[in-house]
């Protein structure tokens, strides 16, 4: 007789297994993942000021935004394939030393050039450190308790990088603009000579070469694709998009036929063909990318269109962070007795609702309710769709290859992070230029404005507020007319974010197993897990 989907009949046992010294173990390795995540979002609430101390336009803020998740996502592959061969523990101690003058490079930097270089050079350091977080949650634990461990370190490490908005208020508050990127330092301190004293070395690693060729592809594949999204909208900067943007997809060519041929593919796309593989991957960019879209367009108008302090636009999306943590453990629940499809579709409920709510609801005179509302909304989605999301990627890959695995659950955080922060950036940027250029064309002063005073009008917020104080006799009327531009651009970035729910929601349901065959997947796959794993310890 068939199980239903929904049901609770039997499902095929994998094995349980955990490392000595558990509960140390686990908390190193999600420390670990709050260094490499708080980085994430601490340079949102900065960047009005960011903006205003460098005369940033509105594409270089993105950049500063997106950086990080640039050379996170850029760089993940390949730094996980070498930690599954040349050592997890020294790829985690790596990442985290070289974080240290990341970060204070950030900090003191004399150009906004130089703070965007910085904060890629930080997302690579992470790049070592994150994904090989969960590497090693893969290698040491197994079952249910691989299950919940995952649903910890997805909920801490999502809470952490929704609580740096608020640590960098705090911050804001007594300091410069620099100071938001010191935020880890206290952590790096304890974080170093926990990883030397608790986690294991050398677990279920591969003797097998890395493909470094592979590895350089994915690196520019990524970098391409993102730097062309951000600079698409800007008007002379469009045919250097198309270029760059044209250069990505070669390379994602170039990326496949490697793999297809190569002896010991970096990214083995027989795996990745999976099914429970690849649509969780997909899903999991879209929830991920969701939540440090939703905050890094929400910062920006919390402070540009409602006038929060930083410390107050930080407290705002305290309820995201907090229904993230209280949602996981009940995401690792669901997962267990209704299957990894349910609670994605489930989760993606939430995360349509927070969208919908910011595009219909949000406006120049919405009370914190509005605001605090919708992230919870968002956050109780990434609190119930993450845990899935990468269980899913753990289970579908052999052990040795666990790099491969934590590199796409990274990916999805931080290849969707950049993707949807660059989307919907670049929408923002557009939105915002084409409806202060037609409030221009409209006004009875038209014809005395500049081409170059239009010019710094419609580049950012920012920008049209350094104008207004040269302006003070139109300097209202300059900030009014920011504002209702800003939030007509959010919009459209919140249209299209509600597209790419809605997508992945139909993704999940359509091509995702249920929970019967799911298991039964899972199963063959540890099996075949654990017959590799031999193999390489005969070898």
């Amino acid at each position: 007789m068939t199980t239903p989907d929904t049901g609770s009949g039997p499902a095929p046992a994998i094995a349980e297994r955990s490392p000595d010294r558990a509960p140390a173990v686990l908390g190193t390795l999600i420390l670990v993942a709050a260094v490499a995540n708080l980085p994430l979002a601490v340079a949102n609430v900065a960047l009005p000021d960011i903006g205003k101390h460098f005369d940033a336009s509105q594409t270089q803020l993105n950049m500063v935004a997106v950086g990080y998740s640039l050379g996170l996502a850029a760089t993940v592959l390949w730094l996980g394939a070498l930690g599954d061969r040349y050592g997890r523990k020294q790829m985690l101690l790596a990442g985290v030393v070289i974080s240290l003058p990341a970060c204070l490079l950030a900090a003191w930097a004399p150009s906004v050039e130089v703070l965007v270089a910085a904060r890629v050079l930080g997302g690579v350091a992470a790049g070592m450190a994150y994904p090989t977080t969960l590497a090693l949650i893969t290698a040491l634990w197994a079952g249910n308790g691989r299950t919940r461990a995952i649903a910890l370190w997805s909920a801490i490490g999502g809470a952490v990088s929704a609580l740096g908005p608020l640590l960098s208020g705090v911050f804001l508050e007594r300091w410069w603009w620099g100071s938001v990127f010191l935020v880890t330092l206290p952590l790096i301190i304890v974080a170093i000579p926990a990883i030397w004293r608790v986690v294991p070395a050398h677990v279920n690693e591969t003797n097998e070469r890395v493909d470094n060729l592979g590895g350089v592809l994915s690196v520019v594949m990524v970098g391409a694709i993102i730097v062309a999204i951000n600079f698409v909208v800007v008007p002379d900067k469009q045919t250097t998009a198309l270029i760059v943007g044209a250069l990505g997809l070669v390379v994602v060519v170039a990326f496949v036929i490697r793999q297809r041929r190569a002896a010991n593919p970096l990214y083995d796309l027989h795996v990745a063909a999976r099914p429970i593989f690849w649509v969780a991957a997909v899903a999991g960019i879209i929830v991920f990318g969701s939540l440090m879209g939703a905050m890094f367009i929400g910062q920006q108008f919390l402070q540009n269109v409602l006038g929060y302090s930083t410390i107050d636009s930080g407290f705002a999306v305290l309820p995201a962070a907090v229904l993230m943590v209280l949602c996981a453990p009940r995401s690792a629940k669901l997962v267990e007795s209704k299957g990894a499809r349910f609670t994605l579709l489930f989760g993606y409920v939430f995360v349509l609702a927070g969208f919908l709510f910011m595009l219909l609801v949000w406006s120049e005179t919405s009370p914190y309710w509005h605001v605090g509302l919708a992230y919870a909304l968002v956050g109780a989605g990434v609190g119930f769709a993450g845990t899935p999301a990468s269980h899913s990627l753990t289970g579908a890959v052999p052990v040795t290859r666990a790099g491969m695995a934590s590199g796409t659950a990274d990916l999805q955080r931080d290849l969707g992070g950049a993707i949807m922060q660059s989307i919907l950036g670049a929408l923002l940027t557009a939105g915002y230029a084409t409806a202060f250029s037609s409030l221009i064309a409209g006004s009875p002063e038209a014809d005395e404005v500049s081409t170059q005073v239009q010019g710094e009008l419609t580049k950012s917020f920012s920008s049209a507020a350094n104008t207004a104080t040269h302006y003070p006799q139109y300097s209202q009327q300059i900030i009014d007319a920011a504002r209702d531009s800003f939030v007509k651009g959010q919009d459209w970035a919140y249209t299209a974010g509600i597209v790419a729910v809605l997508l992945g929601a139909a993704i999940v349901f359509v091509c995702f197993p249920r929970r019967e065959r799911e298991a039964e997947l899972l199963a063959e796959y540890a099996a075949e897990s654990g017959k590799l794993a031999g193999a390489t310890s005969d070898a």
